[in-house]
């Protein structure tokens, strides 16, 4: 297996001294360098990753307390198997954005109480209007962090796509999952559910402001 496949697999980076920033707790500059591409603390655009990392950080926080209230009305229903695998995914995203927080030294969105609350709520709430409620809220929510996702692909290959390679294929992988969560949920009757179009409207407007917060504060 290559580097660049390994990339999701397994942590990412390689530590060196030297860096610019100290991120040992001992007072030792290390750095960080992607196995196989030119990313590296000292060149990359770091307003850009700053960002970038804190908000799907936030995203992939938010997803899990939404699958975990899903799962706390419907887990023992026919559904919940179901809802069980996209949520074991979820949590690997989250794993993946723990790690990098702590590579490149990003801080948490201030919000993630909030979101740990919000989120948890907004899974049980929908939940509770049935699988086709919960189905509704997972083909919203992941419509709207695939369509994020894609922006960022978009920023970073502007920025500078070879250096960006493997942080690229971490966004595209998990932006391909969340594409398979909406259309588990599609083929799970979300449409059935409740005022289809306004709920969804609703929740992809909350998933917009959540992203505009979880990128500033």
């Amino acid at each position: 297996m290559s580097c660049a496949r390994a990339a999701v697999a397994r942590p990412l980076w390689r530590l060196r001294t030297g860096a610019r920033r100290p991120l040992s707790a001992y007072g030792r500059k290390i750095g960080v360098r992607f196995c196989s591409s030119r990313m590296t603390l000292d060149n990359i655009n770091w307003a850009v990753v700053d960002r970038i990392i804190r908000v799907d950080h936030a995203g992939e926080y938010g997803a899990n307390r939404i699958y975990a209230g899903q799962m706390a009305v419907l887990g023992r229903t026919s559904v919940g198997p179901v809802i069980q695998k996209m949520w074991d995914q979820e949590k690997d995203h989250l794993k993946k954005f723990n790690e990098l927080m702590v590579a490149f030294r990003v801080r948490p969105t201030i919000l993630m109480p909030f979101w740990n609350v919000v989120g948890f709520a907004l899974g049980a709430g929908t939940a509770l209007l049935g699988k086709e409620g919960a189905m509704a809220c997972t083909v919203a929510v992941e419509e709207s962090i695939a369509h994020h996702y894609n922006n960022q692909i978009r920023t970073l290959m502007e920025e500078d796509p070879e250096k960006y390679e493997e942080l690229l294929q971490i966004i595209k992988k998990f932006r391909d999952e969340e594409l398979e969560h909406h259309d588990i949920g599609l083929d799970h009757d979300a449409e059935l559910a409740p005022a289809y179009a306004l709920l969804k409207s609703i929740i992809q407007v909350g998933c917009s402001a959540a992203i505009y917060l979880s990128e500033r504060f």
